[in-house]
């Protein structure tokens, strides 16, 4: 809707609970017997895409827990306020997945290839402070 209004002049996206997210559904893998038409539900309907496509309006406050889809989204935001205790990962290679929400884009763009490789490589996590120097986010709550 934002993408055909110009009239909503901000997005705030949020979590409640104990963590922003916890990654996207693993139950939805492998549910369709053809790849073609996985591909093409999942470029079709990205988050990303959307949130890329409005950005500037865009604001994403994290916390908790910021896993897998959770950073890979938010870092397609044009602000993104981390809380102290955000812990952001990409567990998907431990798992045998790629990040597939997006993250392969918007995570380069914000923290560049070799540290998106890292955190994509080794399922490393990321504490506020880190996250913050390293521009996963633009500020710290």
């Amino acid at each position: 809707m934002a993408a055909a209004d110009d009239g909503i002049e901000s997005i705030t996206l949020t979590g409640r609970g104990p963590s922003f997210c916890s990654g996207g559904d693993l139950r939805e893998f492998g549910t369709l017997t053809d790849s073609a038409s996985a591909h093409l539900i999942r470029t079709t309907r990205s988050a990303g895409y959307w949130i890329d496509r409005v950005a500037e309006r865009v604001h994403v406050e994290v916390h908790g827990a910021c896993i897998g889809a959770g950073i890979e989204l938010s870092a397609f935001a044009g602000h993104v306020t981390g809380a102290r205790d955000v812990v952001i990962a990409l567990p998907e290679v431990g798992m045998g997945l790629v990040p597939g929400a997006g993250g392969t884009v918007s995570l380069p763009r914000r923290i560049g290839r070799h540290r998106t490789a890292y955190l994509t490589l080794t399922g490393e996590r990321v504490l506020a402070d880190t996250a913050l120097a390293w521009g996963l986010v633009d500020e710290l709550s």
